[in-house]
């Protein structure tokens, strides 16, 4: 009788503020009923929510999907929609239909910009742009060559070693740079590979399987920063060839390829056409590929634009990477199956992101200054106490 009545238990809540989070989630009420009513047989309905008390095991479905705690539901205060509390308020249209798990990453990191933001505020900390904002109406490929001396790093053979010193380079120039990391039973996987917050935040999903590609949606993301233009990406390097994409997006793709490119490019103009006779010029493209990190489908792609391969070789070319990448992720999953079968312990540890030299920095002027606890500075940079002094000696 007891677990009846707690099943059947009401409370007051404030509706406005998830009205808000449909705002700014730029969902309806009938998506969230959707949502809700998913492999559900009694089904919800607008006016069990509606109202000024609700159910409390509706209410902690409706935070299953946005994950605030059941006291943001209870505050009485009704947020303000802002333009400063997201993107979604600033921008009504993105170049790809987000998915709630994309949308969940995005509302995460905007609250973390805006609570760095307060942090680096009261350390008297200022990220003072370095470089001026370019217009759409500038040659990609000149803006490339003209900021590759101050934003190109070191380069290391090594991907990840690349990508740390690429997020580090950014760092040099008051461009914060955050890695996340989708563990592989997450639910609501984001639909996206990275996004740029004005007015310095870039955002990257973690591509253990393929940081070139990582790479390149970080130098496509700094276009993005350059021209000041706030979006969330989901990139396909084969939309380099793709009319019916925006004049931003395939602006900062250009960038982001000659960006990458650099010297090589000269190689890629001079080639003969790329056939059969020729091999396809697949060891030279290898060869770019390893000192550039520019994926070797990107550079058959520029090829095809510079009309240097014909189409249907193209394709050709690219089904054939594609059915290699299949091909290994079923013999990786193959071999985690037999390696369970034959006791093997599975899992290991979750890809660490990687932190930006500049949140470092700032929450280490933060915690100095008094305005951070040791808590503080494990939770925000992601690492054990015991490494605490690593941080901050």
């Amino acid at each position: 009788m007891k677990a009846k009545k707690a099943h059947f238990l009401k409370i007051e809540h404030n509706i406005a503020r998830l009205q808000y989070l449909l705002a700014s989630y730029k969902l309806t009420m009938d998506d969230l009923l959707a949502m809700l009513n998913e492999n559900h047989k009694k089904l919800v309905t607008r006016e069990d929510i509606i109202g000024t008390e609700i159910n409390v095991n509706l209410l902690k479905r409706i935070d299953k999907i946005f994950e605030k705690g059941l006291h943001y539901y209870l505050d009485p205060k009704s947020p303000e929609i802002s333009q400063d509390a997201s993107i979604f308020f600033r921008k009504s249209n993105f170049d790809i239909d987000l998915n709630i798990g994309a949308k969940k990453i995005v509302h995460q990191f905007e609250e973390f910009k805006i609570s760095l933001s307060a942090i680096a505020k009261l350390a008297e900390l200022k990220f003072d742009r370095k470089v001026p904002i370019y217009k759409i109406e500038q040659n990609a490929k000149s803006v490339a060559t003209e900021i590759r001396s101050n934003f190109y790093p070191e380069f290391h053979d090594a991907l990840r070693d690349f990508l740390k010193a690429f997020i580090g380079k950014l760092a040099e120039n008051n461009v914060l740079v955050f890695e996340f990391v989708e563990t592989w039973n997450k639910r609501d996987k984001a639909n996206l590979d990275g996004f740029f917050l004005n007015p310095n935040v870039i955002v990257l999903k973690r591509n253990q399987t393929a940081f070139r590609r990582e790479i390149f949606t970080l130098a496509h993301e700094l276009g993005h920063y350059l021209l000041n233009i706030e979006e969330v990406d989901q990139i396909d390097i084969q939309n380099l060839t793709n009319d019916k994409i925006s004049t931003i997006e395939k602006w900062c793709n250009e960038f982001a390829y000659y960006f990458l490119i650099g010297e090589y490019d000269n190689i890629i103009r001079n080639l003969d056409i790329a056939e059969s006779s020729n091999d396809y010029h697949h060891d030279l493209v290898e060869s770019i590929s390893k000192n550039t990190h520019i994926s070797q489908i990107a550079i058959y792609t520029r090829l095809l634009l510079e009309k240097k391969i014909s189409p249907s070789n193209y394709n050709a070319i690219r089904a054939d990477f594609d059915e290699k990448y299949r091909l290994k992720i079923e013999e990786d999953k193959k071999q985690k199956e037999q390696e369970k079968l034959d006791g093997f312990k599975q899992g290991g540890s979750v890809p660490k992101a990687i932190n930006s030299p500049l949140l470092i920095s700032t929450i280490q002027a933060a915690f100095y200054e008094g305005i951070i606890n040791e808590a503080d500075v494990c939770k925000t940079l992601h690492i054990k106490p015991e490494k605490l002094d690593d941080y901050l000696l």
